[in-house]
């Protein structure tokens, strides 16, 4: 995927991307061009991308709390309190929301109250 404002696409670049689409259907892969992603969600990915590596997802024990408590939509700092610390668990979250393992409405801005998931639950 190329994240590029349409009205900036010019010869140069479209030559890159059909290059690129090419790249891709030929490993079986599909490709777009998707214009300007929305600043929020821009924010969020990238806020959650300072959590990817596996160290923020502490135990394996806490993964599976973490999995429990948020088997409901339920708000993000609340129901992560209820392990402990928002501030020793919070990364937990996050990780296991940059891996897809929880889901929330990344449209919207990361707060306290944003509801958090199971990703099966979306």
């Amino acid at each position: 995927m190329d994240c590029r404002p349409l009205d900036r696409v010019d010869e140069r670049s479209a030559t890159k991307f059909a290059v690129t689409r090419l790249a891709c259907e030929a490993v079986g892969w599909g490709y777009r061009v998707v214009g300007m992603v929305d600043p929020v969600r821009m924010a969020n990915v990238r806020w959650l991308a300072g959590y990817r590596h596996p160290r923020h997802a502490t135990t394996a024990g806490m993964a599976e709390r973490l999995m429990a408590v948020f088997s409901a939509p339920s708000p993000l700092v609340g129901q992560a309190s209820l392990l402990g610390d928002p501030i020793a668990v919070l990364p937990a979250v996050f990780h296991l929301l940059w891996a897809g393992r929880l889901r929330a409405d990344l449209a919207k801005p990361l707060t306290d109250t944003t509801l958090v998931s199971w990703a099966e639950a979306w």
